[in-house]
């Protein structure tokens, strides 16, 4: 199920929007601290996001799905987003260093699709990052956050979908072990919520936050084409007038 631009601007306006955006921004600070010099794409609803690697890279776009709508970014400068076809994207081979995937894979109609492209449009020795709601989390079970719509994954299913799209997954962190409730108590502790959440590796954590690599030497499945027979045909003349 996609969810629109509009309900997912809307989450990150409000209060528990704004803590989750915070907590998983430290996640993926903590695989790329920075992006100095690099190409960077967000793709799906990445632009809460995208702020941390926007100042300092050579080239920060986003991309936001057509069936999802899209939302002028940033909002008081020069517009850095476009509506795009996912299975499509508008860039030539190779052409970007780093993509971030938020809102994305979990409500794709054909996810490894999306990552095929991906990995068309990511450079050899590009890097790929993924925020993907936890099949075991809290979050998942409450449509009241974009986290609760579409499919969510297990560890083992994002594995087993990044090795079939010729990624190699890297690194692997969550977020988001505080329950989505909108109380201030539940916010206030938040923090204390991902520390012990993290140190104990429990796991209900509301999303998973995995890095991968690009496999620029993929295996290609063997598959022989079956022989087609076609009878040798002997050439006919034609008479060029017939008598009577």
């Amino acid at each position: 199920m996609t969810i629109d631009v509009i309900d997912l601007r809307d989450f990150y306006s409000q209060r528990l929007g704004i803590v989750a955006r915070r907590l998983i921004s430290r996640g993926i600070q903590a695989r790329w601290p920075d992006a100095q010099g690099q190409r960077v794409l967000g793709l799906g609803y990445p632009t809460p996001y995208l702020g941390l690697f926007r100042q300092n890279s050579e080239r920060c776009i986003a991309f936001m799905p057509a069936a999802q709508g899209v939302l002028k970014w940033p909002t008081a400068r020069p517009t850095l987003a476009t509506l795009v076809d996912e299975f499509s994207l508008p860039l030539p081979d190779a052409a970007v260093d780093r993509i971030l995937l938020v809102h994305a894979l979990e409500i794709s109609i054909d996810p490894e699709g999306l990552l095929r492209e991906v990995w068309r449009v990511l450079a050899p020795s590009g890097r790929v990052m993924a925020v993907i709601p936890n099949r075991r989390g809290v979050w998942t079970r409450t449509d009241n956050t974009p986290f609760g719509h579409g499919r969510p994954y297990s560890r083992s299913q994002i594995t087993e979908l990044l090795r079939q799209t010729w990624f190699t997954p890297t690194g692997w962190g969550e977020a988001l072990f505080v329950p989505p409730v909108a109380s201030g108590w539940f916010l206030r502790s938040a923090a204390a919520w991902e520390q012990v959440g993290a140190a104990l590796s429990l796991p209900f954590a509301g999303v998973h936050i995995v890095e991968a690599t690009k496999q620029v030497y993929r295996a290609i499945p063997a598959h022989r084409e079956r022989t087609r027979l076609i009878p040798a045909l002997r050439p006919v003349l034609v008479p060029s007038s017939l008598k009577g």
